[in-house]
Order: structure tokens, then C-alpha cells, then sequence
């Protein structure tokens, strides 16, 4: 049992009236032992109970009765008899020196919760990055965290992380694609607080948050412990060792044992929402006043239950799927294919993992407008599955060539169903497979079948492949209009990788082979009919081999090549490119150069193409970050099919103004001349600025605007293209969030819009309510 410092919830956090609905869920901690150093020039000796870790002699986490108040104290009985690890390794930036100062990690559980505890000394405390601010937003921060794999079979984890002030963030690791998913969050509590000599962090992790296998006796759980200290450079702390010749993160885990008693419960969800917009807006910028909109005012559902700790079955009747917060703005000028935009919808997150496959034949953001849907994630055994099924009032297409992609909007809703399987087969490889449908109105339907698999034959190699066919079928209007098959036509999808990746080499293959017929309208597969073969390798120096004076702690050099071709073998691309990159213990500074020449081709004819690229990363201080992108050369313009100039630079920072004022901005400006002649063809500007202003913990103000300014030479452009065009959009948003789900949003955004007959005007304005209140059993 824990409690929380008033006012916030105590003792039966998840009982009580009052939060009945904070938490679900629940996580495991541990840690590795060894040797350790309190500071750089005193060697520490390893405590009585930091038990070494060992394959034989996992680490053993006791059951406590007493309570906990997650405070950021580590003041509690049940912390002094909790198993303890030290973090005694140094990976980053560093392979696997000493630690040069102290953590200590501490985890124990009841009945219903995992308990960590943390205590990070530092010799500069003052120096230690700590700020206020929203959730999964402290990156930059100071933080510890600990990765866990509740199934251990070396594959998956689930990552729970907290700043210095316990502001909370939270992931998973999927060793099976090498990708880590954000935007993933669980239900559970953490609280952190600044010391004389570091600071401490307490964090409950409710059972109902895990997914782990059913069993009568004690549960094994890979894990690894971590800190991060971002200062001149970023270092990272961990509780083992990092091996850089072994290609995968969760495989390396130590092991825990013991949660005897951990019980996942009922494990009921219910998550109840209200939702309330008012939007004005004009019929044509021409009119002379916003049109009143009426209010419009919806209650939705979800329930989620945990069938067993490893498989959650999730329903949702009126969902909310409403996006409180705006999308990154993207340039949208002179581009051959869509744009992709990351999911961010809670219902669609939950396990949205078991979906990845190598081709992404599921995007659930082509899940437009859903009246009610059904999914069920988990893993049983070897054996993990992922299902759902939507009513989409909305059926959006996107229509994929081999030079570019249109996209339209059918009339009427469609039902989607997704299925995925997937089965371990020994110790680091599986198979799977997956089956996608979607069905609407005037005949439409589009159906995805296919299988993939991952093999690693050493520790360094991993091969993946998956092969898709399609069958779709289009209305005779889209038919029509955008030149496709009038009847039902299927093609074929192939993909195989091959990555090897070692502490001095990495290298990398790759062949894409999609038929000009393949559609697979769930997921985000712009380009279709092309054969695509890829070939490249870097070669990694470490500074820390050449001596303690070395001016730099990585440095490479690469080279790739990659060929593009439709299926008659007419060639699109044919690209050398060749870089260099350093990392410096200054300012966390990461430049990276790169220069490559291509032939493409285009609309019947064949351009050549060299361009160089620099890229420039950068902390320089506690209070400020940068990213910056420059690139120059020549590039197609695609609307009037000709060779072209171009000269582009992208800027994003982030400035903090004390422990709560948050900045970040950034700047795209693209110009295109014209070849050899210095005619412009256009100058595109965005611009975009968010203001993060937390009050308290949970409660926030933010404010987005974004704007985006078009300039073309009307003497080159065709009719129907604006010689300018802008836009504006503006959100301000107040948050409260008592956990992922209990949440009030409220809100105003509106758009303005300009183009050659009128100046900047406003489109529209929205106001909108958002109330959600998780309820678990």
C-alpha cells in the first residue's frame, strides 16, 4: 500500500473514492551491483544487500507490508529491507568505465504495487537539470529510470523514467524493429525532490499497468537501471554493462525474481468522457463576418480489461479521439508525396507496438473518424497477438504511384479490422502474420495478407523480411478521376533488411520490390511501383581509446548507395552519398557533414542532382538547445518539371526561463531558383512557436502559433497557383492532468488565411471543452 502527500490521495490510492480511477497498472524494478564510486576520487564498497547480478543469481525482490508515501522521502521501513542495486557502469560516454559518482536504487512490492526508490548523489547539485513541465517532455533533464521486460523473453520493454522532480516519462522498447515508442503511457505515481547532495525519487507502479504472464509461483523479469546527467556532454549510468557489439537493448537485461503476491486484480478500466466544441467560421474569406456555429457537445466511453496480466481487451462506444494539441507543423511545398503524421490518440497507442512491421501497413491515423471500436493486445507464451476493429464514419484514401500520391475522401464510412500474430522461435527470433481489411460503400474494400520474421544468427546480425498482397477495390468515381483499375486488381509487397551492428562497424542492406497494384490503405505507403536496393557502412572510432586528452568521444565515416527503379526498370534514383560525423564533450555538440550526387527521374526525363547537408546538435547550457539543418543543391521542381536550385535551412530550440518557463520555436526556410539562372521559382517560410507555462505539477498553460508563408513567381507558375498564400494558426490550451487519462483540457484556436485577392483573414475560431476520468476496479 503507498500513499501520497496531501493533497494528494493516501493510502489505497486506486481504492479510494476519490481516485478511483488513477491507477492501472503496474512494473517491476531492479537493479545490478558491484563497485561504485562516491565521488571521482573516493572508491566506494558495495553494500551488504547489493547483491551482484548474475544469469544464476538474479536479484531478489522482496514482498513489504508496511506503507509508502511517494513524496521523494526515502524515509519508510519498507525502503531499508528493499533490494538494492548500484549503477555502476559508465555506457555514455564511456564504454562501461567506473561510474564516477553514486546511485542507488532501491525496489520492493505489495500485494498490488512495484516500488522504486532512487537516490542520485552528485558532486555539483546545483548543476543538476530539473524543471516543471508536461509529461514525456524532460528528456533533457537529469532522470532515472528503469527499463522492464515483463515477459523476459528478451524482446520488449516497458520503460517508467522520472525527472528530479518526478515529472513522469514513459515508453517501450521493441528489440524486434530496434525502435522506442513515447507516446506509449501508463497509469502510475512518482514523486521527486532536490537534496543537499543530488536528489531522490520514489515512483508506485500499480500491477495493472504491467502486462506479465499468469503464474501460481514467483515471476522473472529482465530489467536495467539508468541514469541520465546531460552536462558539458551526456552521460549515461546504468546497473550493467552495454555490450556494443551485441545488436539489440532489451536482450542484454540482468534478471529479477520474486512477486509471489503481485496480483494484477479485476483489472478494469473505465474511462468516461465529455467533449464540447463551438466552432465559427467563413464560408469564403470574401465574407465579411464569421458564421456562428453551434455548440456541439458529446459523451463517449472506453473500458479496458485485462483478461489476463498479459492480454488487455479494449472497447470504446462515441470514443474520444479529439487531439487537444496540434500536430508539428510541416512544409508542405513542393513535395512528391504525402505527408506522415505520428499517432497520438490514446485508444490507438495501447499496444500499438504489436502493429510494427517492417513495411507499415498499419497506420492507425488512416482511422479517420471512429464511431466505436474493439482491440485486444498481449502475449501469452510465445505467443503475442494484436486485434482491433473500427466503424470509421470517415474514408479517407491515399493513392500511392510511383512518382507521387494523391489523396481523396470517399462519401460514407467504412469498417477496418486489423489482425496480427506473431510467435517467438528460440531465443531472439520470430514470425508473424498479419491481415488488414477495410470495407465501405460503392463497393469498396482493400484487403492486406502477408508474413514477416525476424533472424538474428549472432549477436551482431539481424535479417528481417515480410511479404504483402493486396486486393483492393476502388468506387468508379475514384476509378475515373484518379486514373486507377476499374475492377478489383491485387500486386505483391516485399521487404528484406539486413543490419549488422558492432562497437567499430555498422552496416546495413536493404530490397523493397511493391508492385505497381499493392494498396495498403491502413497503413502510410505513399510510393508504390518501384524496386529498391540499398547498400551502406560507417566506421565508429571512440575517443576514449586514444587517450584521456582526445578532443572528441565519436567519430565516423559512411558511405551508402541505393538504387530506385519501377517495374518496367525505368530508372527513379540512383544515389551515392558519403559522410562524416563527430561528437564533442562541449556543449553536447553532434555535427554531422554529408555530401551526395544522384541522377532521379522525373516526369520523362532525367535530372542530376549533388547536394552537401550539415547538421548541428547542441545543449550549451542548462537553459538553452539547438538543432540546425542546411542543405544546398539542386533539386526538381516538380510542378513545372524542371531542373532547379535549392537552398534550405531549418532551425529548432528550446529555451527555459527558470524551473517553469518553456520556449521552443523554429524556423524552415526554402528557396528555389531556377538552374543556373538565379530566376526564383519560390520562397517558402514556416514558423512555429510553443510556450509551455506549468503552474503546478499537473496543472499547465500552453500556447502554439505556427505560421507558414508561400512566395511564387507567377511569370513560372501555371494557373490556379497563388503567387502568395499564408497561414496562421493559434491554440491556447490549459491543462490539467491528474494522470495520462484523468485530464480537463480547456481551450481556443482559430486559423487566418491569405492569397492573392485577400489579406490575412480569419478562417475560423473553435472553442473546445475536454473532461476524462479514469475509474479502475
Amino acid at each position: 500500500m503507498f500513499t501520497t502527500p496531501r493533497p494528494r490521495p493516501s493510502a489505497g490510492w486506486y481504492r479510494s473514492a476519490h481516485l478511483r480511477g488513477l491507477a492501472v497498472a503496474a512494473l517491476s524494478l531492479a537493479m545490478l551491483a558491484g563497485a561504485l564510486r562516491l565521488h571521482a576520487d573516493a572508491p566506494v564498497e558495495p553494500e551488504e544487500n547489493a547483491v551482484p547480478m548474475t544469469a544464476e543469481a538474479p536479484l531478489v525482490v522482496p514482498l513489504t507490508r508496511d506503507t509508502i508515501t511517494i513524496d521523494g522521502v526515502l524515509d519508510e521501513a519498507a525502503w531499508q529491507h528493499a533490494a538494492r542495486v548500484l549503477l555502476t557502469y559508465e555506457t555514455r560516454a564511456t564504454d562501461n568505465t567506473p561510474a564516477p559518482m553514486r546511485t542507488e536504487m532501491y525496489i520492493t512490492y505489495d500485494t498490488e504495487t512495484v516500488y522504486v526508490g532512487w537516490r542520485a548523489f552528485d558532486p555539483e547539485p546545483d548543476a543538476i537539470r530539473a524543471r516543471f513541465g508536461d509529461r514525456d517532455r524532460s528528456f533533457n533533464d537529469d532522470y532515472v529510470g528503469i527499463a522492464l521486460d515483463t515477459f523476459n523473453d528478451g524482446r520488449r520493454a516497458f520503460q517508467f523514467l522520472a525527472n528530479p522532480l518526478g515529472l513522469q516519462m514513459d515508453l517501450t522498447a521493441n528489440d524486434l524493429d530496434g525502435n522506442e515508442d513515447e507516446a506509449w503511457d501508463a497509469l502510475w505515481v512518482s514523486f521527486g525532490r532536490l537534496t543537499a547532495t543530488g536528489y531522490e525519487v520514489e515512483m508506485a507502479i500499480p500491477s495493472r499497468s504491467l502486462r506479465f504472464p499468469s503464474t501460481d509461483g514467483p515471476l522473472t523479469f529482465g530489467f536495467d537501471a539508468f541514469r541520465n546527467r546531460p552536462r558539458e556532454q551526456r552521460y549515461t549510468y546504468r546497473s550493467q554493462r552495454n555490450d556494443r557489439n551485441i545488436e539489440c537493448y532489451v536482450c542484454e537485461f540482468s534478471k529479477m525474481t520474486g512477486f509471489e503476491e503481485l496480483s494484477a486484480g479485476r483489472n478494469l478500466e473505465f474511462v468516461p468522457t465529455l467533449v464540447g466544441t463551438r466552432t465559427d467560421a467563413r464560408a469564403d474569406l470574401l465574407a465579411d463576418e464569421l458564421t456562428d456555429g453551434d455548440e456541439d457537445g458529446e459523451a463517449g466511453l472506453t473500458v479496458s480489461w485485462g483478461i489476463t496480466p498479459g492480454l488487455n481487451l479494449g472497447v470504446t462506444i462515441n470514443p474520444d479521439f479529439s487531439q487537444v494539441e496540434a500536430d508539428n507543423a510541416q512544409l508542405d511545398v513542393n513535395n512528391q508525396f504525402a505527408l506522415f503524421f505520428p499517432e497520438t490518440r490514446p485508444f490507438f497507442l495501447e499496444g500499438a507496438d504489436f502493429f510494427d512491421t517492417p513495411i507499415n501497413a498499419v497506420n492507425t491515423r488512416s482511422v479517420a473518424d471512429p464511431d466505436a471500436g474493439i482491440k485486444l493486445t498481449g502475449k501469452q507464451g510465445v505467443h503475442a497477438i494484436g486485434v482491433f476493429a473500427a466503424r470509421d464514419a470517415t474514408t479517407e484514401l491515399l493513392l500511392p504511384g510511383s512518382q507521387g500520391s494523391d489523396v481523396t475522401r470517399l462519401d460514407g464510412e467504412n469498417d477496418a479490422t486489423v489482425l496480427r500474430y506473431r510467435r517467438d522461435l528460440g531465443a531472439r527470433s520470430n514470425a508473424g502474420i498479419l491481415v488488414t481489411d477495410r470495407r465501405g460503400e460503392d463497393g469498396y474494400l482493400n484487403t492486406v495478407v502477408g508474413f514477416d520474421g525476424v533472424w538474428r544468427p549472432r549477436d551482431t546480425d539481424r535479417f528481417s523480411a515480410q511479404l504483402l498482397t493486396s486486393r483492393t477495390r476502388y468506387p468508379r468515381a475514384v476509378a475515373e478521376d484518379f486514373n486507377q483499375p476499374s475492377d478489383s486488381f491485387d500486386d505483391l509487397a516485399l521487404r528484406v533488411d539486413y543490419r549488422h551492428s558492432s562497437r567499430h562497424w555498422f552496416g546495413y542492406a536493404r530490397v523493397e520490390d511493391v508492385g505497381e497494384d499493392f494498396r495498403a490503405d491502413l497503413g502510410f505507403l505513399p510510393r508504390v511501383d518501384f524496386r529498391f536496393y540499398l547498400a551502406g557502412l560507417e566506421r565508429i572510432w571512440w575517443g576514449e581509446d586514444y587517450g584521456d586528452d582526445t578532443w572528441w568521444s565519436r567519430f565516423e565515416i559512411g558511405s551508402d548507395w541505393d538504387v530506385t527503379q519501377d517495374q518496367d526498370g525505368l530508372q527513379l534514383e540512383n544515389e551515392r552519398e558519403i559522410w562524416t560525423n563527430v561528437s564533442l564533450p562541449v556543449a553536447d555538440l553532434f555535427v554531422d557533414l554529408r555530401y551526395g550526387s544522384r541522377e532521379v527521374g522525373f516526369g520523362g526525363r532525367t535530372f542530376q542532382e549533388r547536394f552537401t547537408n550539415l547538421f548541428l546538435r547542441s545543449t550549451p547550457s542548462s537553459t538553452l538547445g539547438f538543432e540546425f539543418f542546411a542543405r544546398r543543391g539542386n533539386r526538381i521542381d516538380f510542378v513545372n518539371v524542371q531542373p532547379a536550385d535549392q537552398l534550405l535551412f531549418e532551425f529548432f530550440g528550446t529555451v527555459r526561463f527558470g524551473r517553469r518557463v518553456r520556449v521552443d520555436f523554429g524556423h524552415i526556410y526554402d528557396q528555389l531558383d531556377l538552374s543556373g539562372t538565379g530566376i526564383e521559382l519560390f520562397t517558402a517560410n514556416l514558423s512555429e512557436m510553443r510556450l509551455q507555462l506549468p503552474l503546478t505539477r499537473r496543472f499547465l498553460i500552453r500556447l502554439i502559433s505556427q505560421y507558414v508563408d508561400v512566395e511564387r513567381n507567377p511569370a513560372v507558375f501555371p494557373d490556379g497557383f497563388s503567387t502568395r498564400t499564408e497561414d496562421l494558426f493559434n491554440q491556447l490550451l490549459v491543462s490539467y492532468k491528474w494522470n495520462a487519462r484523468t485530464v480537463v483540457f480547456v481551450g481556443y484556436s482559430d486559423g487566418y488565411e491569405a492569397n492573392d485577392r485577400v489579406d490575412l483573414t480569419q478562417r475560423n475560431r473553435t472553442v473546445f471543452l475536454k473532461l476524462g476520468y479514469a475509474w479502475t476496479l
